[in-house]
């Protein structure tokens, strides 16, 4: 047995309690693992013997009409019009899993949605939640295994395969199909991949924390190509852009000291993408952190850095109050990386999302833009801050 096979049979997952008294089947996680790493496509769909899990898109939108410039001038040099998220979440209901019953609620299926308005300095969203049983005659929610086919009532996210027909024997592709609508928001948009998948931490095994149970499967899908509509306030927009994916799952997310975490996930004007976390106790300081860095261009060939413990800082440099829950969050930011000294900046302060009708939690998450140590803008992405209005449980 290999290196890699160890550390996820014997380490991670044995500490996570494969075919132990948490309830998880050998042929649960497992089958989420082939020779020690991830396998696709079955690792699109949902892994309901975890805890945890989510599948979650962030962007930058343009306007495609009314622009004196070429979309590909606009999007490096002009603000975006809007940015946009998309959560979807499964949540395992414990207490319920040797229940017979069509009625008894197996997993909890919840979603957000925001729309930020850049020129008016304005965070729209929505959010969703319903049980699911298993019974397709009386669910209002699903989540496939087979593939990303999540549905919640009139909100949906969906993934079909694609193919490069100029190179038959390149890796096969995704396409995101994004439908949410809502009474002030409504998001409809194809999200298609233009670079191979990319693996977080090692292999796709990503620590999370000091124990080893705190560990997650995570992958990304960063500088995704956007088409589609965005509406707000019943006002729709024809747009283009560009946007990221995360797909992450675990049994034991976060450290019991843990209240919640800071995290960006960047996609670089010349195609390389970034990402960077740290989990944060009581006191502000972090109890892990982490990320990744890959480069873009065939000199480089998209080679992959995984940032090891204690090579990411992130240090605040300006806040902003929110008038609904008090909370202090740190607006711009600078983030230490082997790859680079970044400052990550907002371009709206107020991106705080109330959840607390479906998740429980209130969270900033919001557009913002990437600058280099010379101060140059080099690209936009997601910033993420959790735990700022209370103590973040899950």
């Amino acid at each position: 047995m290999n290196r890699r096979r160890d550390l996820v049979m014997g380490g991670p997952l044995a500490a996570l309690g494969l075919g132990s008294g948490l309830g998880l089947g050998v042929n649960g996680p497992a089958q989420a693992i082939a020779g020690g790493t991830l396998e696709f496509p079955r690792d699109h769909g949902a892994h309901p013997d975890f805890r945890t899990e989510w599948w979650y898109i962030t962007g930058q939108a343009f306007k495609t009409t009314g622009r004196e410039r070429t979309d590909a001038e606009a999007v490096a040099l002009a603000e975006p019009d809007f940015g946009f998220q998309l959560t979807f979440f499964r949540s395992r209901v414990d207490a319920t899993q040797g229940m017979r019953s069509t009625f008894a609620a197996k997993q909890l299926i919840f979603a957000h949605a925001a729309v930020t308005d850049v020129k008016g300095q304005k965070l729209w969203h929505d959010q969703r939640i319903a049980r699911s049983s298993g019974a397709e005659n009386i669910d209002q929610a699903s989540a496939s295994k087979r593939n990303t086919v999540l549905e919640l009532r009139d909100w949906s996210l969906k993934r079909s395969a694609v193919r490069d027909k100029y190179n038959p024997d390149a890796p096969e592709g995704s396409v995101y199909q994004a439908k949410l609508p809502g009474r002030d928001l409504s998001i409809d948009l194809k999200c298609t991949s233009t670079q191979p998948l990319l693996r977080q931490g090692d292999k796709g095994l990503s620590r999370k924390g000091p124990q080893a149970a705190q560990v997650s499967f995570y992958y990304s899908q960063p500088q995704m190509a956007v088409l589609g509509s965005l509406s707000v306030q019943g006002k729709s927009f024809e747009v283009k852009g560009k946007a990221w994916l995360d797909h992450e799952w675990s049994e034991e997310l976060l450290h019991p000291d843990a209240v919640g975490w800071d995290w960006i996930g960047m996609n670089l004007d010349d195609g390389s993408a970034l990402t960077a976390f740290r989990l944060r106790n009581k006191d502000g300081k972090a109890l892990w952190d982490g990320g990744s860095f890959r480069s873009a261009g065939q000199a480089t060939q998209g080679k992959t850095y995984a940032f090891s413990r204690g090579e990411v800082v992130f240090r605040p440099l300006r806040y902003w109050k929110s008038p609904l829950s008090q909370a202090n969050y740190p607006i711009e930011w600078l983030v230490r990386t082997p790859s680079d000294f970044y400052t990550v900046r907002a371009l709206v302060e107020n991106q705080e999302l109330d959840s607390r009708g479906s998740a429980g939690a209130i969270y900033w998450e919001g557009l913002c833009e990437l600058l280099d140590s010379n101060g140059h803008r080099v690209g936009r992405g997601y910033l993420e801050m959790t735990g700022y209005a209370g103590a973040l449980r899950m």
